[in-house]
């Protein structure tokens, strides 16, 4: 058959997590209380921060507009998973697939560069205590976020446009739950390298640059904290700080073992477990890991069902 006469795909056809009926339905069970959770919690964070005015701070206002990614993170993906567990034929269009992964790129890319925003405002809260309200302004932290979600529109530009500019023909099964271009890849007619190699640039970007970033400041925070006498001291501290850095352990152990690896001809079950991580659990823990020990977010909550 000539080249001229082969059809480009119009969909692609998704193998989720299992295969088999009743394992399906005991995962859409669980990823139902998953999703709710997710939706619930991080709904509850963004209420509690716009009731209170004692959480109109850098550390909160930050806190929102992860809540908000992790909201925005977790509705690109899970829905369609919940509906694909029950449907006979997981068919996901090739408009549709172009749709969720440049949304799912956003989000994620994102949360990434917020997770490195946060850190550094707790940095300056740490080490440079009397300076904070005069580095962390109202302008300073409006800007930070705005170059958060600049940075994760643009590598999630480049990623899409690198992934849905290879010619898709022939296959169009995809060994995953969600359209994400490392699964994408592996139904490419052509070479993919050129592709991978920028996706492996823009991890580096997005991913290593952030976690640099993260274990700067938190070296200087631990070196900080080794110098409080006060044991009180300490223990709040590291309460505040303890919570962003599992956050950070989570997302960034999973979506660099995803995206900074060398892109194998075949994704295994392992791989997608490996993605359940930042795509589903990660958004959901968030709202829990940052109020668990929190006082100010609690007592909100409880000022606010009091009312």
């Amino acid at each position: 058959m000539g080249k001229e006469n082969q059809t480009y795909l119009t969909e692609f056809i998704l193998l989720g997590l299992s295969s088999d009926h009743r394992t399906q339905i005991v995962l859409f069970v669980l990823f139902l209380i998953v999703y709710l959770l997710t939706v619930s919690g991080n709904l509850l964070i963004i209420l509690l921060i716009y009731a209170d005015s004692r959480l109109h701070t850098p550390m909160y206002f930050f806190l929102k507009n992860l809540s908000f990614t992790d909201l925005c993170f977790s509705t690109t993906i899970v829905p369609q998973m919940l509906f694909h567990f029950l449907a006979t034929r997981k068919v996901i269009s090739f408009t549709g697939c172009s749709i969720q992964m440049f949304s799912f790129l956003i989000m994620g890319c994102t949360e990434s560069s917020l997770l490195a925003v946060m850190s550094y405002d707790r940095y300056v809260a740490v080490c440079k205590p009397l300076h904070y309200t005069t580095i962390m302004t109202q302008r300073v932290c409006v800007l930070l976020v705005m170059g958060a979600w600049a940075s994760g529109v643009f590598v999630s530009l480049v990623d899409t446009t690198f992934t849905l500019c290879l010619p898709y023909q022939g296959l169009n099964v995809i060994n995953h739950y969600f359209c994400e271009p490392p699964a994408l890849l592996k139904l490419a007619s052509e070479e993919t390298y050129k592709a991978e190699m920028v996706i492996f640039a823009m991890g580096v970007i997005i991913l290593l640059g952030p976690v640099s970033l993260i274990l700067f400041s938190y070296w200087n925070i631990i070196s900080t904290v080794i110098q409080i006498q006060s044991g009180e001291g300490r223990l709040k501290v590291f309460s505040t700080c303890g919570s962003h850095f599992i956050v950070v352990v989570f997302f960034y152990g999973s979506t660099i073992f995803t995206y900074m690896q060398p892109n194998a001809k075949k994704m295994n079950q392992g791989d997608k477990v490996i993605s359940v991580f930042y795509s589903v659990i990660t958004p959901m823990l968030n709202p829990f890991i940052y109020s668990l020990r929190n006082k100010d977010v609690k007592e909100a909550c409880r000022k606010l069902f009091r009312r």
